[in-house]
This record gives C-alpha cells, structure tokens and sequence, in this order.
C-alpha cells in the first residue's frame, strides 16, 4: 500500500515539475519576443468581461481585460486588448505601458511582471506541499 501512496507523490511532483517548467518556458518566449519591442504608454479605453477558471472546486470569479489605445511615434492609433485580468475594471482613461510590434503594430501586449510573482510563489509552495505530500505517504498508518 506504501507504494501506491509514493507512486502518487512521485505523479504529483513529475505533474507540478512540468507544469511550472512549461510556464517557465512560455513566459520565457513571450519575454524573449516583446524584448526588442518599443515600449509606449497607451490609455485605457474601457473593458471586456470574463471570467476566472474557477477549477480545483474553486468558485468562478468575474475578470476584467482591459482595452487600451496607443499610438506609435508616428501618430497613427492602434487599439488591444489585454491579456493582463484584474478583479475590478480599470478606469478609462489610466495609463499602462505596452509593447508592440514594430512590423505590425496590431499585435501589442501589456507589460506586467505579474507572471513572475506568481510563479515565485508557487515555486515555494509545490516544493513544500511535495515535500509534506512524502511525509504523508511514509508516515501513513498501515493496517
């Protein structure tokens, strides 16, 4: 039986490792991309509901995707819409900083270091609920 309970952990760690290196990997490519990007104020222009994933028995929460307008240094407009959520929406008209492409300036994206906070918390906390996850399988009561 003490195997099956290692078996899970060792799945559990493998799933959290390949998880967090996979984010690691995207969130890596998008810095990558936009690095080389100008970086300009836009403005907010107003907001696009959604909602929250709300799995793990979590419950649904409402998010809001800012739109925003920029322009390039040669005046012309350009509009987006974040992929960047927050809880409440944002007021129309409150800056935020966004890079874009210069090739084609359609494609823009909001610059937030939010991304690496949160994989710097959960760094800690996959490590610890692994650990206490082996605790658990070898301190188990048997029979």
């Amino acid at each position: 039986m003490r195997i099956v309970l290692y078996t899970i952990a060792v799945l559990w760690v493998a799933g959290a490792i390949f998880a967090l290196l996979h984010t690691l990997r995207k969130t890596k490519r998008h810095e990558q991309l936009i690095a080389g990007w100008p970086k300009v104020q836009a403005t907010v222009t107003g907001n696009v509901g959604g909602w929250s994933g709300g799995s793990g028995g979590s419950s649904r929460s409402r998010r809001f995707y800012p739109t925003y307008q920029f322009a390039t240094p040669n005046g012309i407009l350009y509009a987006g819409e974040s992929e960047v959520s927050y809880r409440n929406q944002q007021v129309p008209g409150t800056p935020v900083e966004v890079a874009y492409n210069p090739a084609n300036p359609n494609q823009s994206f909001q610059m937030s270091s939010d991304s690496k906070a949160i994989l710097g918390c959960l760094m800690p906390f996959f490590a610890l609920f692994s650990l206490l996850l082996f605790w658990v399988a070898g301190n188990f009561p048997l029979g």
